[in-house]
């Protein structure tokens, strides 16, 4: 039951090449920025990331990103990282973007079991019609485009058909945890944090403190320790980035 690692490399040793990956946080807010760092030394490349986002450049999951090791992102918000748009243009990135909610249930239905499930969103678009580049050519031209999904009608309305996410491992950050795997995540934290931690197959937790089993009382467990195979503990909690900072002075602000 005691699931602690000796270090972050050990906590990603076993992550191949071509592995795929959900990733908590959402922008860089609760992203889990040890275990990026440890796979970046590790060295497994051509992996298939699914993330809100693919970090920024020079941070989170942009590290990986500008060394070349992913192949395929699916997401959901990509505006903030201008290499990440350069690799997609350019052809050396595949990308499925999906609705920001669409992309939080496939990740929990993949968790909980189900393989699909019917949404709204997207219907009367590519995301339903396909066409989407997923891939550019070298010219420019659309290599691997997005195909179409199913569509169902309920109670008059229509619906598309969406898969859930399962993926090798998922990387998550949590503020709390205990050596069982329960983890508790702070505020906002706890944007994509849970839902990715559950679609994988195995999933690797670093948390801020550290602490026994039966310290954290059951009610307040964000994620049970079913969901989680590895945790890394304690981490730093000064390693947190900025993604835009406040540069107006309180007096300007009001």
């Amino acid at each position: 039951m005691d699931k602690v690692m000796a270090s972050a490399a050990d906590a990603v040793a076993d992550i191949p090449e071509g592995a795929s990956l959900a990733v908590g946080g959402f922008g860089l807010c609760g992203i889990p920025t040890v275990l990026i760092g440890a796979l970046l030394a590790q060295g497994a490349d051509g992996l298939r990331v699914v993330s809100n986002n693919c970090g920024v450049d020079g941070q989170g999951l942009g590290i990986l990103l500008a060394a070349g090791r992913i192949a395929r992102v699916t997401g959901s918000y990509v505006g903030e990282n201008k290499e990440f748009a350069r690799q997609y243009l350019a052809g050396e990135l595949e990308v499925e973007l999906t609705p920001q909610g669409t992309l939080a249930e496939r990740l929990r239905a993949g968790g909980t079991g189900i393989p699909a499930f019917y949404t709204p969103a997207g219907v009367g678009t590519q995301v339903a019609d396909g066409g989407l580049p997923w891939r550019y050519g070298p010219d420019g031209s659309v290599s691997v485009a997005s195909p179409p999904k199913e569509t169902r009608e309920f109670r008059g309305r229509t619906y598309l058909l969406e898969e859930a996410v399962i993926t090798d491992f998922s990387l998550v950050r949590a503020a709390r945890g205990d050596r069982h795997g329960n983890l508790v995540f702070h505020r906002s934290a706890a944007n994509f944090n849970p839902l990715a931690a559950m679609a994988g197959r195995i999933t690797i937790a670093e948390v801020e403190e550290l602490v026994e089993p039966g310290t954290i009382d059951p009610d307040a467990v964000h994620l049970p320790g079913i969901y989680v195979d590895r945790v890394l503990g304690p981490v730093p909690a000064d390693d947190k980035g900025i993604e835009k900072r406040t540069v107006r002075t309180r007096e300007e602000r009001h």
